[in-house]
């Protein structure tokens, strides 16, 4: 960085525009924010400046200069509105969230930040800093620090009535008591995320996101119809937006189809206009999926499993109910394969099923208890062995009908007698 300043012109916003190599512009724009200069047309020129350093340091990954330079920025602060103020600060946040592998320099970055809004009693900006502190925070998997950040938050902004804002904080507390696998917390936070959103107007991004949580709190409760439904609103919002979100949006709606036993629907969803724009890893993802369905193919479905890991595996909204159709699929393979026999071995299921042995064992061991079906596992000679389904004898609820039945004629009997008797 040179020592000497430039004026804050748009001579000098010019230069660093034609400057040969980023480096270059970067140290320009540097010197332009040394301008000692305070009048109306110089604090314009430097928040253009500002704009323009942010970008650069962005492409050239330089996090931790764009962390020094929120620093550095802070007695240029006290010069300009608080609301410039925040939107300075919110897209150089923006900007570090953009370059890959910043997780904790944003937390820090966050931290530093809260601290500093604190002491110059720039409540608005903390608030929006605390919420964005928050979901990084839950990103990282640090539950309850998150939980403590956002349940002082909500209180604070409910209070001032912050509806846009309170809004992202409830909504985020669905997310966050979602992760924590506490449904019905995370259903009450939505449900006022989504009473907040009706007093507003809410941007479509933000429609977008409450109902894609709608879609994934109603998918974890089986009713995949109406999660069908939420998912593909958020599909239109975030399409609309080109957000990369949309993807996701899709990806669950054809998860949704498959649930459903639909999984021919899967291949029209993908080829349809909307759909091509999406094709990628995700979408054949699940159209690998969709096929081992269809097929009722568990060497196939493990197939998809292995082959698209990261879009599958990964994911815990997929991979969770994709073990739910996992097992149904193999119980419903193992039915179908034991259905002839009286007694088989175990090896010979495994090998009409295509899977390991001790899989297989523990499977119908679980089967068993769970009454799929009446049999018991002969371990020593490593067999299944299979009972005919008891029959149910209708002279026992007939009986009891009957004895039913007197006793109620019996009790009327008794209520006359008494009547006459009176």
């Amino acid at each position: 960085m040179a020592s000497s300043h430039l004026a804050a012109t748009t001579e000098s916003l010019a230069l660093a525009m034609e400057a040969k190599t980023p480096s270059e512009a970067i140290s320009i724009l540097y010197r332009v924010l040394e301008d000692p200069s305070s009048s109306p047309e110089a604090l314009r020129m430097k928040e253009q400046a500002i704009t323009n350093l942010t970008d650069l340091l962005r492409q050239e990954n330089r996090g931790e200069d764009l962390r020094n330079l929120l620093t550095q920025l802070r007695p240029f602060f006290s010069l300009i509105p608080k609301a410039k103020t925040a939107k300075i600060v919110r897209g150089i946040i923006d900007a570090v969230a953009k370059i890959p592998g910043t997780s904790d320099l944003q937390i820090a970055l966050c931290k530093e930040m809260v601290q500093w809004t604190r002491a110059e009693k720039r409540t608005f900006l903390r608030q929006r800093v605390e919420a964005r502190l928050a979901a990084l925070l839950m990103e990282n998997k640090e539950f309850s620090e998150a939980l403590t950040l956002l349940s002082s938050l909500v209180k604070e902004v409910r209070r001032l009535d912050d509806k846009l804002l309170l809004v992202d904080i409830d909504l985020l507390e669905s997310k966050l008591h979602f992760s924590l696998r506490n449904l019905p917390k995370a259903k009450a936070a939505l449900t006022a995320a989504r009473t907040a959103a009706n007093a507003i107007y809410v941007p479509p991004a933000q429609q977008g996101a409450i109902d894609l949580q709608s879609g994934i709190l109603h998918a974890e409760e089986k009713d995949y119809k109406t999660a069908y439904s939420y998912f593909f609103e958020a599909f239109e919002s975030f399409n609309a937006l080109e957000d990369p979100k949309a993807v996701f949006s899709l990806k669950y709606m054809l998860l949704c189809k498959i649930m459903v036993n639909q999984a021919d629907d899967v291949s029209g969803i993908i080829s349809s206009k909307a759909g091509l724009q999406y094709v990628g890893p995700d979408l054949d993802a699940m159209k690998a999926v969709a096929d081992a369905h269809s097929k009722r193919s568990l060497k196939l479905f493990e197939v998809a499993l292995r082959d698209y890991k990261v879009q599958l595996e990964e994911d815990p909204i997929v991979h969770r109910h994709l073990q739910s159709l996992y097992d149904t699929l193999l119980e419903q393979n193992l039915c179908r394969l034991i259905e002839p026999f009286s007694r088989v071995e175990i090896a010979h299921i495994a090998e009409l099923i295509e899977l390991p042995i001790d899989h297989v064992e523990r499977k119908l061991s679980q089967m068993i208890l769970d009454k799929k079906f009446a049999g018991t596992l002969d371990q020593g000679a490593g067999c299944l062995i299979i009972f005919d389904d008891p029959k149910t004898d209708a002279i026992y609820p007939a009986t009891l009908e009957t004895i039913s039945n007197i006793g109620k004629v019996v009790d009327s009997l008794y209520v006359r007698s008494a009547k006459i008797m009176t």
